[in-house]
């Protein structure tokens, strides 16, 4: 097996020199890396990873758990994720909580065993409650709604404020009726308390006065619930000439079930989501949707982490960011 030596002598450099190309050093000049790695390619040289890690204490990998792989808007926030976290020289090796505080917390746990150099959390089943279990002695950075204030950096959505823009929308186009479709409301704050909270601040707004039958509540924010659940507000006779879904995922799935029940979108009744999904473009008709900058979000979430991983005193300031947003006008309401 090649050595490092090995290689020194067949490019005509030094062993110091074959180190910086291998770790990616920047002061290295091109004509000298490509010899370095012409040499390496040549003799088959391979990197030694966990030799190398013994010696710097990192492994190059960070962990990312979400709620579920298997959905719209998490793939989308994952391959951001990976994209941004190449950037750093950085892979990512992604868990599955289902949504489970208990999952939630072995990823937390457990991430150390695993090697992982920090961790980014989406957390959906953990609460204030729990901050305190996320003093761990590596960095992680969380994502979503819960846990404000602890002890971590935490990146989320503008959730009030872009809802409150999406409500609004409907609002600008002539919608007075307007139903929000989210899930079960609990005492916590979540997804959707926040965006039911910008929903209400619209309609107080524009001076419309809120029908707590145009709340609908569904147990899980899918296509099948949604499209449930919208044609059962036609067959109930409920009176409504606009849909905020706090999902692009359950206003898909309010669109089938409008078109089943023969209800014309936007003719007859107003479509908007929230997470501007790749397939929300595709639809027909095409779906009006709050674009919360997923690759902001995914970039800001990666250069907290690996600013705390370069750090060798864990800092006292944690962030708090919160994305920008924007209203994506298509044909469901009428664009």
């Amino acid at each position: 097996m090649a050595t490092i030596q090995d290689v020194a002598k067949a490019a005509g450099v030094s062993p110091m020199t074959v180190s910086n190309v291998i770790n990616d050093h920047p002061n290295v000049r091109p004509a000298t890396r490509e010899k370095v790695l012409e040499a390496m390619a040549r003799l088959d040289y391979r990197v030694n990873v966990a030799a190398r890690n013994l010696r710097t204490g990192r492994t190059g990998t960070v962990g990312l758990a979400v709620p579920e792989v298997n959905s719209h808007y998490y793939g989308r926030l994952a391959t951001a994720i990976i994209t941004a976290a190449q950037r750093h020289h950085l892979r990512v090796s992604i868990e599955q909580t289902g949504a489970s505080r208990e999952n939630e917390l072995d990823a937390l746990s457990l991430s150390r065993n695993r090697l992982y150099d920090g961790l980014i959390l989406s957390t959906v089943g953990m609460g204030p409650a729990d901050a305190e279990l996320l003093k761990v002695d590596y960095p992680v950075v969380i994502l979503g709604e819960r846990i404000f204030g602890g002890p971590v950096d935490h990146v989320a959505m503008p959730n009030v404020d872009a809802s409150q823009a999406a409500t609004r929308h409907l609002i600008e186009r002539g919608c007075r009726r307007i139903a929000i479709l989210c899930g079960m409301l609990g005492e916590e704050t979540d997804v959707s308390s926040l965006r039911l909270t910008g929903y209400r601040q619209a309609l107080q707004s524009a001076g419309l006065p809120e029908d707590p039958g145009l709340v609908q509540s569904v147990a899980t924010l899918t296509m099948h619930a949604g499209a449930r659940r919208a044609r059962e507000m036609v067959e109930s006779g409920l009176d409504f000439d606009g849909v905020f879904c706090v999902t692009d995922t359950a206003a898909m799935g309010v669109l089938r079930g409008l078109a089943d029940a023969g209800v014309k979108v936007p003719e007859q009744v107003k479509v908007i989501g929230f997470d501007n999904v790749q397939e929300s473009e595709f639809l027909v008709p095409s779906l009006s949707t709050v674009d919360p900058d997923h690759d902001m979000m995914a970039q800001r979430a990666v250069d907290l982490l690996a600013r705390r991983i370069q750090q060798t005193e864990p800092g006292a300031d944690r962030e708090e960011f919160v994305s920008h947003f924007s209203v994506v006008v298509r044909e469901s309401t009428g664009g």
